[in-house]
């Protein structure tokens, strides 16, 4: 995509600067662009602007605006995909991708005269690509995944780019028609370049897929024979050499060219549409079938070698409108804010913003945070040189203090557990009926008898379940008196054999923590029946 002069100055556009002419055609300029964000967000783009005198024509801009609305629905690697448009102070605008590298027609003009052709494994991946552009195109649906019938119209090499990165691409959909268009063709008037028009298109006939393919194949015949297909002193002469149909092979002017590619252009180049490929995929693969095909790396390095000067010309305009533009903002649009970028935090800083952070339970100020540890005393011994050389990162930082609302629930419910064990612990039997004194004991301690060996095993000791309690241990009665138990000698243990536990003793009546005192003789006690 060579450029024609310098960039000039920058003019507003929304939120794009446009800068100088890249090329110009019959309907519009495209311009370099640099999308300019509040953020500091910059993008290269290229703008097509529509002449001044087509701006008063609504059916010229109707045009340009389906060209917008129908790009934007074609998703493909190898068409130029259109990304927004702008309509200020009386003019319309249409913002593409740029894309950096030469256009066919200027590689074409340029060998020509040198008499060099294209690679032919160049031309088979350049044309690889088309096809499968315009077969995207043909395919596209609307948002509601109806067909959008899309016929380019206008396939020519002024249309098809090749970037440096070695993919080529389809452009200018800006007479392209589709069911539903805003725009109507007006009756009897022709679309596209007169060479590369399909026959059927002089006739009148509604144009099809096929009509692209018909101008894919002449671009093709002319990218393998370095050579013109229609040619003649006025508009009339072309369109006669095409109506007539006497063209061709390739072979005939390059013998050196392989024989499969003769069937294909032919094929392509038929006057009747039905005769011709059904699809720009179906010829795409039949191409990719009958010539090798160069990868993106070898392409783009050739288009980086034939096209040096554009390239590097093109390269320093786009290094100019960058460096110009980094000081370029945009304002603020309903009411965002560029960010600033924060300044550097040291240990100093970090502590006073953990001082005078602001809580929510009232605390000072000027307490210092809890568990704050310091990050310069770890790995004080730099790893190189240069880490040495650099100033020491210091941080700092604390665990978060939990909300008050969250300390005040913690305390109640604490509160409410240590009543509940309180509670528990006051009603159990251990806890209200105390343990008689060992004093009040009558009877004497009896030593247990040891245990008796086995004769015919090892000892067998009894378990704690079965050893013999204490003699003499006080038990109550109901009459509330102490009386002595009876002392009994322990039952004799049978060797290798497991008592039966015993069953546990009667729970003692409760008896009141605190005894009334007792009343004189005589005396007249009351009591409280409730």
């Amino acid at each position: 995509m060579g450029s024609e002069q310098q960039p000039s100055a920058a003019r507003l556009v929304g939120r794009y600067a446009l800068y100088g002419k890249i090329a110009s055609g019959g309907m519009a300029t495209v311009h370099f662009g640099r999308l300019l964000g509040s953020v500091g967000f910059s993008r290269t783009v290229a703008i097509k602007r529509l002449h001044p005198h087509f701006t008063e024509d609504p059916d010229f801009v109707s045009m340009f605006l389906d060209e917008a609305r129908l790009a934007a629905r074609v998703r493909h690697p190898c068409v130029v995909p259109t990304l927004d448009v702008v309509a200020t102070g009386g003019e319309i605008f249409l913002v593409m991708e740029f894309v950096q590298g030469e256009t066919l027609s200027r590689i074409l003009r340029k060998l020509g005269p040198r008499g060099e052709r294209i690679p032919l494994p160049i031309v088979a991946s350049i044309f690889s690509n088309v096809l499968h552009g315009l077969h995207a195109a043909h395919e596209a649906k609307s948002e509601r995944g109806k067909a959008l019938e899309i016929v380019h119209r206008d396939v020519s090499p002024h249309n098809v780019i090749i970037g440096v990165d070695g993919t080529a691409r389809v452009l200018d959909f800006g007479v392209a028609k589709a069911i539903g268009r805003l725009q109507t063709t007006r009756e009897g008037q022709i679309k596209g370049k007169l060479a590369y028009v399909a026959p059927e298109q002089l006739r009148s006939v509604d144009a099809s897929r096929q009509t692209d393919v018909y101008a894919a194949s002449v671009c093709l015949w002319e990218a393998l024979t370095g050579k013109r297909m229609f040619e003649g002193a006025s508009e009339a002469v072309i369109a006669g050499k095409i109506l007539a149909g006497d063209l061709k092979p390739p072979s005939a002017l390059v013998p050196d060219l392989p024989p499969a590619l003769d069937p294909i252009v032919m094929r392509g180049l038929d006057r009747d549409p039905a005769n011709r490929f059904a699809t720009a995929r179906e010829m795409a693969s039949a191409l990719e079938a009958a010539v090798p095909l160069a990868i993106p790396a070898v392409v783009g390095a050739w288009i980086e070698q034939t096209a040096a000067e554009a390239i590097a010309f093109q390269a320093a305009q786009l290094a100019e409108i960058e460096n110009a533009s980094s000081d370029v903002t945009v304002p603020a649009v309903d009411g965002d804010a560029t960010v600033p970028s924060p300044p550097p935090r040291t240990e100093a800083s970090s502590a006073e913003a953990a001082r005078a952070e602001p809580r929510e339970d009232s605390e000072p100020a000027t307490r210092e945070p809890m568990y704050s540890v310091s990050l310069s005393t770890i790995g004080t011994t730099p790893a190189s040189a240069d880490d040495a050389a650099e100033p020491a990162r210091v941080a700092a930082f604390r665990f978060p203090r939990p909300p008050p609302m969250v300390l005040r629930l913690g305390g109640a419910a604490a509160a409410a557990l240590l009543a509940v064990v309180l509670v528990i612990a006051l009603r159990s039997p251990s806890a209200v009926t105390p343990r008689p004194a060992a004093a009040e004991a009558t009877s004497t301690n009896v030593e247990p008898s040891p245990p008796t060996p086995a004769t015919d095993g090892p000892l067998s000791f009894p378990s704690p379940a079965s050893s013999p309690a204490p003699a003499e241990v006080p038990i109550a009665r109901e009459g509330g008196s102490v009386q002595p138990a009876s002392s009994a000698s322990p039952p004799a243990v049978a060797p290798r054999a497991r008592p039966a536990p015993r069953p546990p003793p009667p729970a003692p009546a409760p008896t009141p923590r605190h005894a009334p005192p007792a009343a004189p003789h005589g005396a007249v006690v009351f009591t409280n029946p409730g």
